[in-house]
């Protein structure tokens, strides 16, 4: 039992010798002492008052003196209107350290027996991932590993849109204008080649409209008359007719897409245990949607379209169905949930997608309740906010879009760029400087983004996520690095029993912080908030650079006792930067 838990039952002790009554342990709050007040752990006496028919600070005084009498390593307390702070002794906090920070198991959470999965990235094969599915995928892995290692079993999926009209204009315009070219004659990368044909198609048709415009048609009629659009449109039906030659083309600019898309996630430093493809999933639904007429779920309008009414939800009418038997979006999402679930039975389904996509979700779900289904309650939408570039920051292939390869090109070659200006590599070999760079432009990037809250749009300015001070990955990856050239240094081994020392009141503070690690890893697994576990790693960072600075040279230390305790808070101090770092997708340098 730690010390938390012994206060909760130590003071629903007191409240029932002090005032003959129950109170149930819900109702006792405990939050860390604020830095301006002595103590470690407080007490929020407001709960207690109804029992104690008493004012605040009567019931705190009452409290605490029963407390230091009755739990042996409480040895002092102070009150502050409503808050009651009490002083664990260090003893305690040394003892905890020992026994449980520095054994290998800590910061392991046991397998728990739920299943879950994330969906995340998502892409459309007719152009290359940019900015936005960079959040996504960084996001949705770093859930993904948060699950995991609060005791999950994860499943990462990656639904592919890869049909539809968007496919069909790349296709077309390789046709039309390609002459053959391929990844191998172009030097370009599948998803770029075939992405560059996407923004041919969007020329010509634009060029259509126009002259279709001065023709005399409105510039809705040039949209629908356009020859190119039209031809693009029987693609499609011949695509879904099963047309041999049009499904070889799609097969082959796919496969393009495919292995570009496979070099950028490689990069990205993420994966998936399966794929999904809308051109499997695309024609389900349609028996749940039948599924929903016979028990009343949706209704059928005079045209024969098929709807449900969620208006007393406080949403509007939804069509699930067009009067031609065709499926809808919210039709292949209901089908694609089903078969998913059916696949793997897991306990929960988080779908990683933008938060333009809110609206839908809520439908998506309340529809798969409304008919019944037990694992509807188990899905979440993490939703996310654009993320936005100083303008003139960085120019994107197309203009319009950054392009995720270049942005982790332009990342590694600023991690270069400011690696060398502070001339710690001059005695790396090529290949380490190399990797070293990749390490630090990935982080930086990585951490930037993850560090804020799903929900809120960000600002990323790729320069100053390169910066070896403050809340950044670098300054984390760095502090990492320093300590393992401390181990060396000081020739850390493990082996050493860990020694009973006085310890100082930083190195208190730091035994606290890290003693937090596996609650924060369950907190921001439960949140889904990589941000959570981000910005805590910093709070650990920082103290160990202040811890660092205070302290004499550790591998100085005379005293062979002083010695190894610091160089065992050194050592966990690694290992959690490490580890939850990686939670995060993002490796940290051995040195630096």
């Amino acid at each position: 039992m730690n010390i938390e838990q012994h206060i909760v039952t130590a003071t629903i002790a007191a409240v029932k010798q002090l005032y003959d009554q129950d109170i149930p342990e819900n109702q006792i709050n405990l939050q860390d002492t604020r830095s301006e007040f002595e103590g470690q752990i407080t007490i929020v006496v407001f709960p207690v008052v109804r029992f104690s028919k008493k004012s605040p600070e009567a019931t705190a005084n009452e409290l605490g003196e029963y407390l230091v009498a009755n739990v042996q390593d409480v040895t002092a307390f102070n009150v502050i209107k409503g808050f009651l702070n009490l002083t664990i002794a260090d003893s305690y906090w040394l003892n905890l350290f020992n026994k449980e920070l520095l054994s290998p198991q800590f910061g392991s959470i046991k397998p728990n027996g739920q299943k879950v999965m994330v969906e995340y990235s998502s892409p459309n094969t007719n152009k290359p991932l940019h900015l936005g599915h960079v959040r996504n995928n960084l996001l949705g892995y770093s859930v993904a590993e948060l699950l995991k290692a609060d005791g999950y079993e994860v499943i990462k999926v990656n639904l592919v849109n890869d049909r539809g009209i968007h496919i069909c204009k790349s296709m077309l315009a390789w046709q039309r204008w390609g002459n053959g070219e391929t990844p191998e004659s172009s030097f370009l990368k599948g998803d770029h080649l075939v992405g560059k044909y996407y923004v041919i198609f969007d020329k010509e048709y634009k060029k259509e409209i126009d002259r279709l415009k001065t023709e005399g048609q409105t510039e809705e009629e040039a949209k629908k008359n356009s020859p190119l659009i039209i031809e693009a449109q029987k693609m499609l039906q011949d695509w879904e007719a099963g047309d041999s030659e049009v499904i070889d083309l799609w097969k082959k600019m796919n496969g393009w897409v495919y292995e570009g898309f496979d070099v950028t996630y490689k990069n990205l430093g993420v994966d998936f245990d399966k794929y999904y493809y809308e051109s499997n999933t695309y024609l389900l639904g349609k028996d749940t949607v039948d599924e929903g007429l016979e028990n009343g779920v949706f209704f059928k309008k005079p045209d024969g379209s098929v709807w449900i009414d969620l208006t007393a939800d406080g949403l509007d009418q939804k069509l699930v169905l067009r009067a031609d038997g065709t499926s809808v979006y919210i039709t292949q999402d209901l089908g694609t949930a089903q078969m998913k679930y059916d696949d793997f039975k897991m306990d929960q389904s988080i779908y990683v997608v933008g938060n333009e996509q809110d609206y839908h979700f809520k439908v998506l779900f309340l529809i798969l309740e409304k008919l019944g289904k037990s694992w509807a309650k188990g899905l979440h939408h993490l939703s996310y906010g654009m993320v936005d570039l100083p303008s003139g920051k960085m120019k994107s292939r197309e203009g319009t879009v950054v392009d995720a390869d270049d942005l982790i090109a332009e990342m590694v070659a600023t991690a270069k760029q400011k690696t060398e200006v502070l001339g710690k590599v001059n005695n790396f070999s090529e290949e380490e400087k190399e990797a070293l760079y990749n390490q630090i432009g990935l982080g930086a990037l990585k951490y930037f983004l993850l560090k804020v809250e799903p929900k809120k749009r960000l600002l990323f300015d790729p320069s100053e996520s390169i910066d070896f001070q403050g809340n950044t990955g670098p300054f984390i990856q760095y502090t990492h690095a320093r300590i393992k050239s401390l181990l060396n240094k000081g020739v850390y081994s493990t082996e050493v029993n860990a020694p009973e020392v006085a310890i100082t009141a930083t190195e208190l503070e730091m035994i606290m912080l890290l003693s937090k690690y596996p609650s924060e890893i369950s907190a921001a697994a439960k949140a889904y908030s990589p941000a959570t576990l981000a910005n805590y790693l910093y709070e650990v960072a920082k103290m160990f650079n202040k811890f660092y600075h205070e302290v004499p040279p550790i591998v100085k230390e005379e005293d062979s006792a002083v010695k190894q305790h610091r160089l065992n808070l050194s050592s966990v101090t690694a290992s959690i930067l490490k580890t939850g770092m990686n939670i995060l997708g993002i490796t940290v340098p051995e040195r630096m």
